[in-house]
């Protein structure tokens, strides 16, 4: 049974990947966000993202007076745009752009705006399911990869690695040896950069403090937390959302690792 405080915690978790999901309608570049989805492989959070139809979009500037014309172009824009992100993540600019010419040789072909929508869908859910199969490519192992989505899915939570090895039904000792083997890091390691990896969303993309940041995501104290951060991005987490909230320009990555 969950304490009252880690279920206040999981709903604040929770609370800011669904707050992320409104921000495809706010006025300070939502492509960020969406695109960084599916460079990261985020394959649930981008379905939630396409679940309004292209067509439907407010505010897209008007390409054509043909109104399938019009959302033609823009699924192009996005097409290129997808392949540019899969690029930067790691994917081959020969599969990243034949991806793309492939989906805007089949947007050629549709004669309804339900057809253009649908295979928006289609596409952005191919981008990143191939960039999660591209991330875990090197994770021979399945009780790895389980680890992987484990961690991930759990943040809010205090990891540990009796939790995990308990998770994949491995000794502690042997699962400790083969992450470092397959992943080249520690688990804590590992952890503690997915933390500070969403912290760093957090700090931009929602208006959270770093002090409810730390609590959200179950460092054991602020002060940990700062020095943590700071260690990993160069800054305290307070001028990192100073720097970058809301501000980050399309294209520019925003993990901590690009940080100066």
């Amino acid at each position: 049974m969950k304490s009252k405080e880690n279920l206040q915690k999981e709903q604040l978790y929770r609370e800011f990947v669904q707050r992320e999901e409104n921000l495809i309608h706010a006025p300070y570049n939502p492509e960020l966000e969406f695109y960084s989805c599916i460079r990261e492989g985020n394959v649930e959070k981008i379905k939630q993202l396409c679940n309004e139809p292209l067509t439907d979009k407010k505010g897209l500037g008007k390409l054509s007076e043909n109104e399938l014309q019009h959302f033609r172009y823009h699924f192009a824009i996005t097409a290129a745009l997808a392949a540019r992100y899969c690029i930067e993540g790691g994917m081959s600019l020969s599969k990243a752009y034949s991806i793309s010419d492939f989906y805007i040789q089949k947007v050629d072909t549709c004669k309804i705006r339900q057809d253009i929508s649908d295979l928006h869908f289609l596409m952005c859910v191919d981008y990143t399911i191939r960039m999660k199969n591209l991330r875990k490519k090197k994770i021979c192992s399945q009780p790895v990869a389980k680890c992987i989505d484990y961690i991930c899915e759990s943040l809010h939570t205090r990891i540990t690695l009796d939790t995990l090895a308990d998770h994949v039904g491995l000794n502690p000792s042997y699962l400790s040896r083969l992450f470092k083997a397959e992943t080249g890091q520690t688990i804590s390691a590992y952890i503690s950069d997915k933390k500070v990896e969403t912290a760093c969303n957090m700090l931009i993309y929602s208006e959270y403090s770093p002090v409810e940041i730390a609590t959200i995501l179950c460092f054991p104290n602020q002060s940990y937390f700062t020095n943590v951060f700071r260690k990993k991005t160069g800054m305290t987490p307070k001028k990192y959302q100073q720097k970058h909230f809301r501000s980050t320009p399309i294209g520019e990555k925003t993990s901590y690792n690009d940080t100066p």
